[in-house]
């Protein structure tokens, strides 16, 4: 029995940041669907040390990127607040994009980026690696079937220990702070389980004290069901990644919820009033999933207009609303960042 080969997906790289030399390009490089063209960034050394890497051509800028005819698609891994120039020059050169998240900086960003997809007829897509993961499908056919009795709340964390003194993500210039970097994952994850039309009805952001940058912060949210949602982000915490639903009959936990490991098993726990019961699942490595239905959304010719890609696009878009909304309803609590003491 014979079947078509697909070609894979001839793919540049703009940018030399950390996740994708830790995370991303490794899978890249071992995914069929895949196969690395070039790289660029804003080093020339760095750009030749990822090249030498990862088996691909290092380039001496990103613009040299996208004007190569092999690239059929870039992954944007720029700092943050580049994002959206540099995924709207890749789009505006013909090319396929997989941004890292978020998107952008602001809900406009993401607007323009994704009207700019559906006129050009590309396929656009968020790096959110933990949206592919069936974890969160298997949680969401519990929530469906009637397993947790009438979901009332949803809480969930993404938080990490103090970062490097020159991590970028300390750079309000670069699109740092908490709520971009961390913050997205659990508001997204309230996107992803009850829906659109989530409202922001509150929010507090601790900032520092010099700059503004904010280093933690938590929220409260509302669905249109009357879900309330609290989320809680920051740099500031011992490390968690979990969220849990709430309903009169029953509370489900996932952990290690937005970055598992590809070897690991994740154990959801359904805890009622008199019984635990505990779902121990098949490992899955979400990012290899992202690369792979991203491959095959170009090959299908998913491009932004089609069904498919507006509901990516969309929740893009939303994520960044209920950003952009946080920011504006926040109270803001001046701190120091802890290092003034060493110094």
């Amino acid at each position: 029995m014979s079947g078509t080969v697909t070609r894979p997906l001839r793919l540049g790289v703009l940018g030399t940041s950390s996740i994708a030399r830790r995370r991303t390009l490794p899978t890249a490089v071992a995914a069929p669907e895949v196969e690395l063209v070039a790289v660029a960034g804003r080093s020339a050394q760095k750009a030749a040390e990822f090249a030498e890497r990862f088996g691909c051509a290092a380039e001496a800028d990103l613009a040299s990127v996208l004007a190569r005819p092999d690239v059929e698609a870039v992954y944007v891994s720029t700092p943050t607040a580049l994002h959206h120039t540099w995924a709207a020059r890749a789009l505006r050169a013909g090319k396929h994009v997989l941004v890292e998240k978020p998107i952008g900086v602001t809900a406009q960003e993401a607007r323009e980026l994704t009207e700019l997809a559906r006129e050009r007829g590309l396929v656009l897509r968020e790096n959110f690696m933990f949206l592919h993961h069936p974890q969160h499908a298997f949680a969401a056919d519990l929530l469906r079937r009637g397993r947790l009795g009438r979901l009332s709340t949803m809480q969930a964390a993404f938080c990490i220990p103090p970062l490097p003194a020159d991590d970028i993500r300390y750079s309000p210039g670069m699109g740092g702070g908490a709520l971009l970097d961390v913050g997205v994952y659990p508001l997204r994850a309230a996107q992803l389980l009850l829906g659109t039309g989530l409202r922001v009805a509150g929010a507090v952001l601790r900032t520092r004290a010099r700059d503004g940058l904010d280093l933690s912060g938590q929220a409260l949210l509302v669905s249109p069901s009357g879900v309330l949602v609290n989320v809680t982000f920051g740099f500031e915490h011992a490390y968690t990644s979990t969220y849990s639903l709430w309903g009169d009959t029953a509370r489900l936990t996932v952990t290690r919820a937005f970055t598992p490991q590809p070897a690991h098993q994740p154990v959801l726990v359904l805890e009622e009033q008199d019984h635990e019961e505990r779902f121990t699942l098949p490992a899955a490595d979400q990012l290899r999933s992202c690369l792979a239905e991203f491959a095959a959304a170009v090959r299908r010719g998913e491009a932004g207009g089609s069904g498919a890609e507006t509901e990516w696009l969309g929740s893009a878009v939303a994520g960044m609303e209920l950003v952009d909304a946080v920011n504006e309803v926040a109270v803001r609590v001046p701190v120091g960042d802890g290092r003034e003491e060493r110094d």
